[in-house]
């Protein structure tokens, strides 16, 4: 199970860090992605890492703003978000799967992934 948090509020420029605490499932043999979904859009990968956190992507929209990082002693994975901006808008979910499998899926939207967290909303506005 995925336990998706930390999301809310934040003016423009902002920053919000989100938790995604895994449970059943150990990091050191499991990938984790963070997808988002914003209203009327279709869903898109944002970053994940691999099993051991050793590999990183994200996606050309993010890169230089978001940092992934896991936590192997607590099982969870964060998304520290800065320079937030309003197309951050949007529910944010995090999903486990084996490396391959989350860094194809995090390409194309997060199609077939085994393993989903509960979405937390980020709204970015003033």
């Amino acid at each position: 199970q995925l336990q998706a948090s930390g999301g809310g509020l934040v003016q423009p420029g902002g920053s919000l860090r989100l938790s995604c605490v895994v449970s059943g499932l150990s990091l050191d043999d499991y990938a984790v992605g963070w997808f988002r979904q914003a209203p009327g859009k279709e869903r898109e990968g944002v970053s994940c890492i691999s099993h051991g956190g050793e590999v990183t992507y994200y996606a050309d929209s993010v890169k230089g703003r978001f940092t992934i990082s896991g936590d192997a002693a607590q099982n969870t994975v964060y998304l520290q978000m800065d320079s937030l901006n309003p197309e951050d808008t949007a529910v944010y979910y995090c999903a486990a799967d084996i490396t391959h499998n989350i860094f194809l899926a995090t390409r194309r939207g997060g199609s077939g992934l085994r393993y989903w967290g509960q979405g937390t909303l980020v709204t970015v506005s003033s």
